[in-house]
């Protein structure tokens, strides 16, 4: 009988000894014009496990598409942070957004298209602010990201969650059409 016992307990830490422990994610929210865009690029960063497009901000509860006045579109970011760091994702997002237009982002415009960082605590508010630092000085123009303080965040409608995957022709459109590309080429190069 001791035996078996002395079998079983064996084999159970075992088991759980060889269990990966789950990865340990933390979130981010970025607002930088349109959500779909944003979205796409953040799911296409290696270390990204989740992209959520909805609205951040904003006073009024629970914003709509048809009534997110005082929010903007943002995405939160879910990530690994032993795959990417806060400041890599910081990074992402810079070169994905016109960091100078103050109106919105290219050919969306408005007070829900502009571009913000949502800080959780001091150590990502400064990780934001010393990247606006670095590119207003490597761009040599005033950059109108600004950084918030983390808010509530409210899911988009599921039409316009993974909009890029599930209308890749509306979407493509709209990206060529707007010109992103474009203006991201001139701000960043080929980087």
């Amino acid at each position: 009988m001791k035996v078996l016992l002395l079998a079983a307990t064996t084999a159970a830490a075992t088991l759980l000894a060889s269990a990966a422990p789950a990865a340990a994610t933390k979130t981010a929210v970025f607002a930088g014009g349109c959500f779909w865009t944003v979205e796409k690029f953040f799911e296409a960063t290696p270390g990204v496990t989740a992209a959520v497009s909805g609205y951040s901000g904003g006073m009024s509860p629970n914003p709509t598409y048809e009534n997110h006045s005082g929010y903007l579109e943002a995405v939160k970011v879910t990530y690994d942070p032993s795959k990417v760091s806060y400041a890599q994702l910081v990074d992402v997002f810079y070169h994905h957004i016109d960091p100078t237009d103050p109106t919105g982002q290219v050919c969306d415009k408005g007070p829900s298209y502009r571009t913000a960082i949502f800080a959780g605590d001091a150590q990502e508010r400064a990780v934001a602010d010393a990247a606006k630092a670095k590119y207003e000085k490597q761009l040599g123009a005033k950059i109108t990201v600004t950084t918030r303080n983390a808010a509530p965040f409210y899911n988009a409608e599921a039409y316009h969650q993974d909009f890029y995957k599930k209308n890749p022709g509306h979407y493509e459109r709209y990206r060529i059409g707007c010109g992103r590309d474009r203006v991201l080429q001139v701000i960043w190069g080929k980087s």
